[in-house]
Parts: C-alpha cells; sequence; structure tokens
C-alpha cells in the first residue's frame, strides 16, 4: 500500500503523542493531517484516512475497527480539559451547550447528567459556535480541549467529566484512540506505536515548545491525561459503549 494516511487531534493534550511520530521514521510512510476531533472521525469513517485518533463514541459508526497503537488521550481521575462549566450548582442547571468538537465527550455529558447526576436538562448543540460567552444563569456548556483550559479561570463552578466517570463506575477512562478503519501491516504498527512512546522522555521540552499561560502543561501530560491504554481502560471503552 502507498503512504497511510493518520489524522491526529490539534489539541495541547495530543503533543506528546505527535512529538515521536514526526520524529521517528515512520513520518516517512504516513500522510499526516491534524484537526478536531469529530471532524477526524467523519474523515476515518468515510476512508479518507486510515487512522485516527478519534472519540471513541465514534467507533460505533465504523463499519469495521482496530485498536493500532498502546497509547490513547485517557485519565484516571480528573482530566482538567473535559468539563461541564457552570455558574450555579449542577443540580440548579436547566440547559447545556454541548461541544460540536467531541462526540464522546458530548456522550459520556449526557451518560453522567442522566446516571450519576440523575439530572434533565436540555441539550443544546453549539453548531460550530465558541459558545462559551452563553454559559450563564441555568444555561451550562460542555467543552473540551484547550478551550476548556482557558474556561477553568472563568466559571464558578467546574464538573470534571473523567473524574465523575471514575466515581460512577471505578474506572478509568478513554476519551480518544488511535483506530483504523482496516488491519494494517503489523511491522507498521510496531513502529507507529514506538513513534507514539518517544515523547514521553522530552515532557519538558514539549512544554517548552507550547507556551500556555492558562495550566500548567507539566501538570496535565503528567498528572492529569493517561496515555497508556492498559486492559483496565480497554475494559472502560466497552462500558461506555455499551452504554451508549
Amino acid at each position: 500500500m502507498g503512504k497511510i494516511r493518520v489524522a491526529a487531534v490539534s489539541y495541547l493534550n495530543t503533543k506528546p503523542l505527535l512529538y515521536g511520530i514526526e520524529r521517528h521514521p515512520v513520518r516517512d510512510e504516513i500522510e499526516l493531517i491534524v484537526d478536531y476531533p469529530a471532524k477526524i472521525a467523519q474523515m476515518l469513517i468515510d476512508d479518507k484516512v486510515d487512522i485516527g485518533l478519534i472519540p471513541v463514541a465514534a467507533t460505533l459508526k465504523l463499519k469495521e475497527w482496530h485498536t493500532v497503537s498502546d497509547y490513547c488521550i485517557g485519565a484516571n481521575g480528573p482530566v482538567a480539559s473535559v468539563c461541564i462549566f457552570c455558574e450555579m450548582p449542577i443540580d440548579e442547571i436547566e440547559t447545556v451547550y454541548l461541544d460540536y468538537q467531541s462526540r464522546t465527550s458530548v456522550n459520556l455529558a449526557k451518560v453522567l447528567l442522566k446516571e450519576y447526576w440523575k439530572k434533565d436538562v436540555v441539550f443544546l448543540d453549539a453548531k460550530g459556535e465558541d459558545f462559551r460567552q452563553k454559559i450563564v444563569g441555568s444555561t451550562a456548556g460542555v467543552v473540551i480541549g484547550d478551550r476548556a483550559l482557558e474556561q477553568r479561570q472563568h466559571s464558578t463552578y467546574i464538573y470534571d467529566l473523567a473524574e465523575a466517570w471514575k466515581l460512577h463506575t471505578g474506572l478509568p477512562f478513554v476519551f480518544a484512540a488511535w483506530i483504523a478503519n482496516k488491519k494494517l501491516p503489523a511491522k507498521f504498527e510496531r513502529l507507529f506505536n514506538e513513534a507514539n512512546s518517544m515523547g514521553f522522555d522530552h515532557i519538558d521540552e514539549i512544554v517548552k515548545q507550547n507556551p500556555f499561560e492558562a495550566f500548567d502543561l507539566k501538570n496535565y501530560y503528567t498528572k492529569c491525561i493517561d496515555y497508556n491504554l492498559d486492559e483496565t481502560k480497554r475494559k472502560a471503552m466497552q462500558l461506555f459503549l455499551e452504554k451508549l
């Protein structure tokens, strides 16, 4: 086959994974595209790419899927960058804006509001707009990624969805994983996995390369995100997909 088309998320949380992919010899074997999660998922569904770091919920729309790497965007406690933000306690909110950039985060919020917080709300689709200024009164918002790290400085109440999932199920959570829509050569998968691992020896360098005032990125990469796609996380993925 020709170059393998790989699509990755454009958020800060992928920098440790992309560090190695951009420097490892496997880079010569791939065509790399960077965008936001839901768009990448659609590219994989439409077979415009072969691998995507996609929201886990999007696998339900694939005819065939395979996890490609031992690395993911996960958390085993508070993740900091996937939260419900509001100006009043969650039991008082009435409407929730849903971030258009990730199917998994939106579905996780729906599951937790129903099962964990036992709250019935009206959901509003953000439809591609920056809706953060609309988080006022009884209107909350699910915000993800870099914008969520920024929003932490503005909202009175912050409900971390990975933390709530852990309290609800006792399991970690996987927001996104490297998913292929076809079986890929074993040699490529081994090299791709090697590339994913390289960045974790260079966290200080990655932090320096990505100045970000809103949040401590070293803490984010080493304490908030858990990148290892281990058996417990695979079990958590399965449970989440069953709930959907």
